[in-house]
């Protein structure tokens, strides 16, 4: 559920933004800004240390060695201060020389700009990675809450930062209060979570020499950085292509597509992969292969039927939706064409980065975290290939293009190499899900873009009668899915009443 709040907070955050920015060279130069620190982040803080750290902190808890484990955990937060500290500074210092390397077609006055947003939002990285321990702590004793919370803290202080402070600037400081925003709002979602920590310790920090579980951690992180990073790296690739687009905003449209594509996944894939991560690493820390093939196989089932109605929806209703969400003020209708022809091609991906999400977390529980880095290296060649192959016929479209049938060749080679892992997979219940979800996906494509037809063409496009065009568009077309998803009695309908059931309890 916080999952879900999170992500409608961070299109919440981008509606603001879109209304207040535009498209134009100075969002360009913030949206690059702020990819570069993330993709430090990815590599080497947050979610990366998370997924290395997970497995054997889980594995010396299991074993009854907490005090081992909490020594590890007061390792990393040594380590983690000095490297990553270290990190950020270099980052600061450099960012004159390094940062116009990845946009080098804005103009000079967004250049500047440029390194200004990130030198802000740098120090991002030591603050995710503190942030990226703590979640994996919390989240390896069964707590959820709190670390799906966060992000909607830190949302909330960035719209914040966008509604009451930037409106009242000019110039650049009106696009420096949304990187400030972001740098406080990162502090804030750590400090939150240290009060979770209680009881559990206690940590002693320290640099972990001589503690074979902190080498055997880094020794993890080194794939696990490289093949989570990944996808931050064919953002700033995307970006990079995007740049040699003729006109203004391209780097702004695509990214403000992806952020409409990755909704869906954030609140769905993202919410099972982590639930179900801690459980498959007990399970490999116990040797409880079939227990794992069995949650790997529902996982899966679980994505599709939440995945392939939503990459059905943002396609039929691309234009639409881009209009509602996106187009105030600063961004046009010339903006919102190019947005939606962006966030098209993205959903043909959808599902198939969205099943990637728990397959890689699966190879992580069992060790194996060489198998998806290089599956993951590789798809990142494909997309590059592919990027500069169809930018100049199809423009953003063709980037988008690219990503998805990238996404496609991972989904499909990690499937393959993690049956051979565990022996083998229940894959013709998988196909036996993704069939039934396509076929429910057809009325709900059909009722949602006949709602939308219908309503649109008798009301109009003003804000009020767009909410309720799409609205009622989305409430049909959900009703539909559901109807047809029990016609063809889908169990993942039944584990949905159990948990709703459990909730109201």
């Amino acid at each position: 559920m916080w999952t879900a709040v999170s992500r409608v907070a961070g299109l919440v955050r981008e509606i603001a933004a879109a209304a207040l920015y535009g498209i134009g060279p100075a969002i360009d130069a913030f949206v690059v800004a702020f990819q570069v620190p993330n993709l430090l982040r990815s590599l080497v803080a947050d979610s990366a240390l998370s997924a290395a750290f997970v497995p054997t902190f889980t594995e010396l808890d299991e074993q009854g060695k907490r005090k081992e484990a909490a020594r590890l955990a007061g390792a990393f937060v040594g380590i983690i201060s000095l490297v990553l500290g270290i990190i950020t500074l270099i980052a600061v210092l450099t960012a004159p020389w390094v940062m116009p390397l990845f946009a080098p077609n804005l103009p000079e006055s967004s250049t500047d700009l440029l390194v200004h947003l990130s030198q802000i939002m740098f120090p991002i990285v030591v603050l995710l990675g503190l942030t990226g321990l703590v979640m994996g702590i919390l989240q390896a004793h069964g707590e959820f809450a709190s670390s799906a919370f966060v992000p909607v803290l830190w949302n909330g202080i960035i719209i914040a930062a966008l509604v009451l402070v930037a409106p009242f600037l000019e110039g650049d400081a009106q696009i420096s209060a949304y990187a400030v925003g972001i740098l406080v709002g990162t502090a804030v979602q750590l400090l939150y979570l240290l009060p979770g920590l209680r009881g559990k310790g206690p940590f002693t920090i320290s640099l972990g020499r001589g503690n074979p579980h902190v080498r055997r951690v880094l020794g993890l992180m080194v794939p696990v950085t490289i093949g989570l990073g990944l996808i931050n790296f064919t953002l700033v690739i995307n970006s990079y292509v995007a740049d040699r687009i003729p006109g203004e905003g391209a780097i702004r449209a695509i990214d403000a597509a992806f952020r409409l594509y990755i909704l869906p996944q954030g609140i769905f894939s993202v919410a099972v992969s982590t639930v179900l991560f801690p459980l498959i690493s007990r399970m490999a820390a116990r040797g409880d292969i079939p227990g794992m093939r069995q949650a790997v196989t529902d996982g899966t089932r679980q994505i599709f039927f939440l995945l392939i109605p939503a990459t059905v929806f943002l396609a039929l209703l691309a234009t639409p939706i881009t209009r509602l969400v996106f187009e105030h003020r600063s961004f046009d209708g010339a903006a919102t064409e190019l947005t939606s022809s962006a966030l098209l091609f993205f959903t043909v991906g959808l599902v198939f980065n969205g099943g990637s999400l728990l397959f890689i977390r699966s190879f992580f529980a069992l060790k194996k975290t060489w198998i998806p880095t290089k599956i993951s290296l590789g798809t990142l060649v494909l997309n590059t290939v592919l990027d500069f192959a169809l930018y100049k016929p199809m423009g953003v479209g063709g980037i988008a293009l690219a990503t998805s049938v990238a996404s496609f060749a991972g989904f499909v080679a990690m499937g393959l190499l993690l049956r051979r892992e565990l022996g083998g997979l229940n894959v013709r219940w998988m196909a036996d899900g993704f069939v039934r979800t396509a076929i429910s996906s057809v009325w709900l494509g059909a009722l949602g873009w006949g709602t939308w037809h219908a309503l649109d063409g008798a009301l109009g496009r003003s804000l009020p009668a767009q909410l309720v065009s799409v609205g009622a568009a989305m409430v049909a077309a959900l009703l539909g899915y559901l109807a047809a998803a029990r016609g063809t009695g889908m169990p993942e309908l039944r584990l949905m009443a159990r948990t709703l059931r459990s909730i109201r309890a």
